[in-house]
């Protein structure tokens, strides 16, 4: 990168009382009583939050456009309307157990971004755009990053329509219902450059002292349904020679995926964080088994393996309980390594505002994964108190969200002074 683009002397930053203002109130969108949010993607609090950012839009002067997978772009013009727009964003809805800053604090920083600029008369060159994405977590309608995943191509709008709730409930009709759907095909979109502000979710920078992570690639990441089938029998008369008890071969399987997961090392993760049973009588040995499992590591090769060896062991299990098992990936998300010129300049941003700064993988998928993809992206990522996230105790210091947002600010305008220079 050619350190000569970098604008000095502008003196911006960010109104960190209105930040933390526009934290705590949207807040109010699906609070609960423990001080976390559920805001599920397409529901009432969710289409809240929405108008809301709306509001924010029409009265910064920015253009609000929503396309057909609901996300909302709002978009200050730059002093060269030929030039594709510097993006940056996140999204707004939470886990049903969600906390104030996951994804929701990355929107109202960039639109804190887009308000300095205003407020000075600072124009770049660039278009500036601020985006929320639908349905970043997942946690209503799977998988997770769906719409910036229809944006880059990895999902057809088809496949993302036409995906269920719990209650059978499709996405396009959430869509509908709250009147989301735009006219502007997904995906169509230009985009010059991405960058996305996020807490860590993880204990590093806390547990280091660093203010700032300059977040180089998003691990590998697969989700799995597993469904273990036996048979149904009476829990006093069928002797344990005799069982088929799929609940019991769950739990063998869940056992064997840890040993797995720990035997290629600590950058491994796996987890089962749903377990459906049936029928789910006291009295009645379990017939059927769902559930899902969680893949992660930094290098694809060996989440490939790791998948491969606990295909074959759950396999083992399972017939060994007599019981049949079906494992079937319905998320695939390659490791991303983010473009290095941009993750420069989140750190010089960082060294330009004083704050401490450390290179960082992201351990969480994010909508920048996708991205990554389709154009040059970065993430800033700020501690979170004991590394906790998703999760209603959720925090980040006020400090440390100021100087998060300041950070965005400033390599956004790297970001202008680098790209299709004049």
């Amino acid at each position: 990168m050619n350190q000569d683009m970098i604008p000095t002397g502008v003196n911006l930053g960010i109104d960190g009382p209105s930040l933390l203002a526009d934290i705590a109130e949207t807040a109010a969108f699906g609070g609960t009583a423990k001080g976390g949010i559920c805001r599920l993607t397409l529901g009432a609090e969710d289409r809240q939050v929405r108008d809301w950012l709306g509001t924010q839009a029409a009265a910064l002067g920015g253009v609000l456009t929503v396309d057909s997978m609901g996300n909302q772009f709002i978009h200050l013009s730059g002093s060269d309307p030929a030039l594709p727009p510097l993006v940056m964003g996140s999204h707004l809805d939470t886990q049903p157990t969600g906390g104030k800053y996951d994804g929701i604090y990355g929107v109202l920083a960039g639109l804190s971004a887009l308000r300095a600029l205003q407020r000075s008369g600072y124009r770049m060159r660039h278009p500036v755009e601020l985006v929320n994405w639908t349905n970043e977590e997942g946690s209503r309608f799977a998988p997770a990053m769906m719409s910036s995943g229809v944006f880059t191509g990895a999902f057809t709008q088809a496949q993302a329509y036409g995906t269920q709730d719990a209650r059978g409930t499709t996405f396009g009709q959430a869509l509908e219902e709250i009147g989301y759907r735009g006219a502007e095909p997904c995906g169509q979109h230009p985009v010059r450059a991405y960058f996305e502000l996020h807490i860590e979710q993880g204990p590093i920078l806390e547990k280091e002292g660093i203010t700032i992570g300059a977040v180089t690639g998003v691990q590998a990441i697969r989700w799995f349904d597993l469904r273990l089938s036996g048979q149904e029998a009476h829990a006093g008369t069928t002797p344990r020679a005799m069982r088929r008890d799929a609940l019991l071969a769950a739990a063998h399987v869940m056992i064997m995926i840890d040993e797995i997961a720990q035997s290629y090392g600590a950058d491994t993760r796996a987890t089962v964080g749903v377990i459906q049973v049936q029928p789910g009588s006291t009295n009645v040995v379990p017939g059927e088994v769902e559930m899902s499992l969680d893949l992660r590591h930094p290098d694809d090769d060996v989440l490939a393996a790791v998948e491969e060896r606990i295909r074959m062991e759950a396999t083992r299990q399972a017939e060994q309980q007599g019981v049949t098992l079906s494992m079937k990936r319905i998320w695939d998300s390659p490791a991303v390594h983010f473009d290095p010129d941009c993750v420069e300049m989140v750190r010089r941003a960082a060294s330009l505002m004083g704050q401490s700064c450390r290179d960082i993988v992201s351990g969480a998928g994010h909508d920048a994964a996708y991205m990554g993809h389709i154009c040059p992206t970065a993430m800033i990522f700020i501690p979170c108190r004991d590394g906790l996230s998703h999760n209603e105790a959720e925090h980040a210091e006020a400090g440390d969200i100021v100087a998060g947002a300041n950070v965005l600010l400033h390599a956004i305008m790297a970001a202008d002074a680098h790209f299709d220079p004049a």
